[in-house]
């Protein structure tokens, strides 16, 4: 969010980082790939967008799509299950609106990330050459809108919706990483997890404002050397202009109708007093119900102002062996599972609301899944064989369950989905593909990313 603050003064050398940074860095590292010319850019997009909600920590298949009810106890989903709108097909019991959209989604219940390791490999990892997908994205169309200055490929962490939340866990690998790309097609970050948050916040009286107006128009006069220059100053007017504009004000879901903002808020769904303070996670419990409904608000802003790839991070909160840090499956559910529902349920009908259901893919999942027996202690332990993910809009079929598990949802019984598959459902979502084979200068990355596997609808 844009904040003006009143009587802290700024210095001039502080206004230029705020301008230059508020279009993701002026300058812009290539590694030797020039980007694509503004008009193959557009040519090269559908007009779509991405939102990817990542659960961090590994969210059970069983207890949210995949409920195993005829299994036997120690299995089965610890809360049961829940008809949904799609005959003979049950989620998980606190998967309750959700059940009543699913003709609005589709689940995937072969879908397996390869091991259970905390990282973030299906945003980040093997699949996309060590960059953030969205950094794919933003090579081929560029890192900002021509016209407005949206960043194409932003990151939310909990704290751009609710600044006093904590620090995220980024200890299992880095989501604003562009790999090999290239440091400015990395995620434009909104929050104190980067340095967006101080470059958003503008620490000047109003009144000072045209002041800074007139160093830029400084700058034109006397920084005409060279053609670059040149056009790091056009970026510095653009930035200011940005700033006070469009951009800001997509960046601050308050703006919203209070009724939409209510639609979306997930804190009172689980109250601070309603979790219990001997888990060591109990302050990323505490975030993510307050923090994960505004967080998809701010994405559908984001989206419908032009942003192309919205990475939406949770706090660790879905590793739940029932340990010192972590509740166990049946207590952890009750924390995470409500929120999660009321979230994607609200953004769903949102979307839809907006005419946006087409232009805008939802993808939900987290780094594996949890072992198919309950341990000792009440929890699910680390699961790489199968992994829930949801898909919805964005031209993908709805109304669908997607492959099948297993009896004790361990395997797929079905032909397994794999990372490569989703990351190439992403890239056929945001470019044109078969246009962008014939375009020179993309680097490998990006090809590999958006070729080398079937998308998850021709498996």
């Amino acid at each position: 969010m844009l904040t003006l603050f009143d009587g802290s003064g700024c210095s001039r050398r502080d206004f230029l980082k705020v301008s230059t940074a508020a279009l993701g860095g002026a300058v812009w590292p290539w590694s030797g790939f020039p980007p694509l010319q503004a008009a193959d850019a557009v040519s090269l997009a559908t007009g779509r967008s991405v939102v990817f909600l990542f659960l961090q920590g590994g969210p059970s298949q069983i207890e949210t799509f995949d409920p195993k009810m005829t299994a036997p106890g120690g299995i089965c989903s610890v809360n049961g299950e829940i008809g949904t709108r799609l005959p003979g097909v049950t989620f998980g019991s606190t998967m309750t609106r959700l059940a009543s959209l699913a003709d609005r989604f589709s689940i995937v219940r072969s879908f397996q990330t390869g091991d259970g390791n905390h990282d973030i490999k299906p945003i980040v990892g093997k699949a996309t050459g060590g960059a953030n997908l969205g950094a794919h994205y933003a090579r081929v169309v560029g890192q900002n809108r021509a016209a407005t200055g949206m960043p194409t490929n932003v990151l939310l962490y909990p704290q751009a919706a609710v600044p006093e939340s904590g620090p995220a866990i980024t200890s299992f690998g880095d989501l604003q990483s562009s790999g090999s790309l290239g440091g400015g097609y990395a995620p434009f970050t909104p929050s104190s997890q980067g340095a967006m948050q101080e470059n958003l916040q503008l620490r000047m009286p109003l009144d000072r404002l045209d002041d800074r107006r007139s160093l830029l128009a400084g700058l034109d006069q006397t920084r005409r050397q060279n053609d670059q220059t040149e056009s790091l100053d056009a970026l510095r007017r653009q930035a200011f202009d940005t700033l006070l504009g469009g951009v800001s004000e997509a960046f601050d879901w308050r703006k919203e109708d209070p009724r939409t903002i209510q639609r979306y808020d997930t804190a009172p769904l689980v109250r601070p007093d309603q979790i219990s303070r001997k888990w060591n996670n109990y302050n990323h419990y505490v975030d993510n119900s307050r923090s994960l409904g505004k967080l998809l608000l701010l994405a559908r802003r984001l989206c419908e102002r032009g942003c192309g790839f919205v990475t939406v991070t949770t706090s660790f909160v879905w590793d739940m062996h029932s340990d010192v840090n972590n509740a166990g499956v049946e207590e952890g559910m009750r924390y995470m599972g409500h929120p999660l529902d009321h979230a994607v349920s609200a953004f769903l009908e949102d979307v839809r609301d907006c005419g946006l259901s087409d232009k805008i893919l939802l993808v939900v999942t987290g780094e594996m899944g949890r072992t198919p027996r309950i341990n000792q202690n009440g929890g699910r332990d680390h699961w790489g064989n199968l992994t829930p993910l949801l898909l919805s809009g964005g031209g993908f079929p709805m109304g669908q369950v997607i492959g099948q598990s297993d009896r004790q949802a361990a395997e797929p019984q079905t032909s397994p989905i794999r990372i490569p598959n989703l990351v190439s459902t992403i890239m056929h979502t945001l470019v044109d593909v078969p246009q962008m084979r014939l375009k020179p200068g993309l680097p490998r990355e990006v090809m590999s990313a958006a070729a080398d596997a079937p998308r998850i609808e021709e498996i």
